[in-house]
């Protein structure tokens, strides 16, 4: 075993030295360019502190407003049939013409879950109770709010 692991350093012995030396090299390049970087924060931080005191005691960060919703979580909606017949939200579905097969978003009840608003406008995420099926992404503008929690079914 001894003898397997000596013929395997005199085989490799010429490419060895070399990955030590290119590595000693890359490594004291690295330290030398740390230590050059960390000199430059220091000249830069010893001249920046009136600066600074002045910028963060004349103006206090400024906060983005909160957005406001048109609805709130936990609202009960409905969709709106023509508004969302005529929206992309229903072409890129591909259904044929009045599908019979989406009657419960007009018809049964939907909860909102979450509002976010997105560069093409607000959208509510939308579940709807008691139908086992995925929550959807709708705009809110073809959302109708329901005043009360009772309904009845159309």
């Amino acid at each position: 075993m001894a003898s397997l692991l000596s013929s395997v350093s005199v085989l490799f012995s010429d490419c060895l030295p070399r990955h030590n030396s290119i590595r000693r090299k890359f490594a004291s390049s690295w330290m030398k360019a740390m230590a050059s970087t960390e000199s430059d924060k220091d000249k830069v931080s010893n001249a920046a502190p009136d600066s600074t005191q002045l910028n963060t005691s004349s103006t206090p960060p400024i906060r983005p407003k909160k957005p406001q919703y048109s609805m709130k979580k936990g609202q009960i909606v409905r969709v709106d049939k023509e508004k969302y017949l005529s929206s992309i939200n229903y072409l890129s579905v591909g259904h044929p013409p009045y599908y019979k097969g989406l009657d419960y978003i007009y018809e049964d009840r939907g909860e909102v879950l979450d509002i976010r608003i997105f560069e093409t406008g607000e959208y509510a995420l939308i579940a709807w109770v008691g139908i086992p099926t995925a929550p959807a992404w709708l705009p809110t503008s073809m959302l109708i709010k329901s005043e009360k929690l009772d309904y009845e079914r159309m």
